[in-house]
């Protein structure tokens, strides 16, 4: 087991004032496998008028040394791999194969990508008699979720420090032993005290502090609709910027003249990816009435093939939730579906014949469009199907939530499919499996959040515009 004792507090490790501390559990083997310490609201200010005194300098240097540092930040990760993709794999619970590429492999080429992106990027330009430059917002309170640890870390730490801000990270109290591996590589990378911060600890006390002190500028959140709402309220009494990644419960449209055995595959394999939590999963699947029972019988045969095991185990294809707290609200669910009347396609409410570890058995039942399992997000391997007898009740039902992350359209005509895809409100759509894109902007309409992550578009929101306005000659 390992033990963290520190907080990360102007560029050195600060040994926490509290000897409270939040246990990190292995969720296949359920063991303690380490322990981080719970940070007070006192650290939190501490690292962010850190950060804040570490801003003018920061901000001032040259693009090309920013970027420099962010290069040696992505190949520091790089470096530790494979140690950062078992620790993940072990926290989060994704199969180790996919953790790697995942869950790694995404960050060592966003923190390389955010560097190119800056050095590209129009930092001014002529607007009539005026020149609007672009400069950093100031200081950025990082909050970040369980699921996908280091990406969203890395989407919001690394575009923040490229565009010349400084950064106070809250990482998940459930997944924090990536978080503290990256502030070592941050530290060996040389940045100067003060521009990264780390402080561990829960919501209600550090995440608050962030969302609240007058000397931060701005909040990055990512996680549960519930929470984005508490932050955005606490941020609003000084007026911060805020940006909100939040929850989802996206439609998979399978049109009639689809490949309806790659649409159904597809569909189930973006639901499952990291055992369904995923934001953008794609959790509700759109069929045809007159196609069900085909739907039906090609989403048994898909969801057999995912092999359920320990998350560094060679075979594992779908792993466990991340703790028994998540596991046991998947569970919840599937029982009130079944109790409101959906029909079981596969799975159930019942656990995996296996013990130890954070299980639940993929899981697929037919709903109707107002059932509870239609409306709210599981953040677990549930898929819910529902048949719709046209087109126009197709896309009524898909924009029929509070969500509007992620979402599909299946179709034999790729120019009919991007007409369906155009009248369906959410932030980004697959057209007939496209995969996803590291540099299109990503984020959601509605309670989905507001703001956006990735290339160019996550750059721009850590940036102020100002305009300086001139005489005509």
């Amino acid at each position: 087991m390992k033990t963290y004792s520190s907080h990360y507090i102007n560029g050195a490790w600060v040994q926490a004032r509290s000897s409270d501390t939040f246990a990190v559990h292995d969720s296949s083997t359920e063991e303690v496998m380490a322990t981080v310490p719970a940070g007070t609201a006192a650290e939190a200010e501490q690292a962010v008028l850190a950060a804040r005194a570490a801003f003018d300098a920061w901000a001032a240097l040259p693009v090309e040394t920013r970027a420099a540092y962010l290069d040696k930040v992505s190949a520091g990760l790089k470096a530790r791999m494979d140690e950062m993709a078992t620790a993940i794999a072990r926290e989060v619970g994704m199969p180790l194969k996919l953790a790697k590429p995942v869950q790694v492999g995404g960050p060592v080429w966003n923190w390389a990508n955010f560097a190119k992106v800056a050095r590209a990027f129009e930092w001014e330009e002529k607007v009539g008699h005026s020149l609007v430059v672009r400069e950093p917002i100031g200081v950025v309170g990082c909050i970040t979720p369980w699921n996908f640890p280091l990406n969203q870390i890395t989407l919001k730490v690394a575009p923040a420090l490229a565009a010349g801000c400084t950064v106070v990270l809250k990482p998940s109290e459930i997944a924090p032993v990536n978080a503290m591996i990256l502030a070592e590589i941050i530290h060996e990378a040389g940045l100067p005290p003060g521009v990264f911060n780390l402080v561990n600890g829960a919501g209600p006390v550090v995440g608050e502090v962030l969302a609240t002190h007058p000397e931060v500028d701005m909040v990055s959140f990512t996680g549960s609709t519930r929470a984005g709402k508490r932050v955005a309220e606490l941020a609003s009494q000084s007026v911060k910027r805020v940006a909100l990644e939040l929850g989802g419960k996206s439609a998979s449209v399978i049109l009639p003249d689809a490949d309806f055995e790659a649409a159904v595959k597809g569909t189930i394999s973006a639901c499952l990816l990291n055992s369904g939590q995923t934001c953008s999963a794609h959790t509700r699947m759109l069929v045809p009435e007159s196609r069900y029972e085909e739907v039906k019988s090609l989403a048994q045969a898909a969801v057999a093939r995912f092999g359920i095991g320990p998350s560094l185990e060679e075979g594992s294809k779908l792993g466990p939730l991340v703790s028994a707290a998540q596991r046991d609200r998947v569970l919840g669910f599937i029982a009130k579906g079944i109790e409101e009347g959906a029909e079981v396609i596969a799975g159930g409410a019942t656990t995996p014949a296996r013990a130890p570890g954070y299980f639940v058995q993929p899981t697929i039942l037919r709903v109707q469009p107002g059932d509870t399992l239609a409306r709210e997000e599981i953040f677990g391997p549930v898929l819910v199907v529902i048949t719709y007898q046209d087109e126009d009740e197709a896309v009524k039902i898909a924009n029929d939530t509070i969500y509007g992350l992620g979402g599909a359209v299946w179709s034999g005509d790729e120019a009919h499919a991007v007409a369906v895809a155009r009248r369906i409100r959410t932030g980004q759509i697959d057209i007939n499996g496209g995969p996803f894109n590291g540099n299109a902007p990503f984020g959601g309409y509605k309670q989905s959040g507001n703001g956006r992550e990735n290339g160019v578009y996550g750059f721009e929101e850590f940036l102020e515009l100002k305009a300086l306005q001139f005489k005509a000659a």
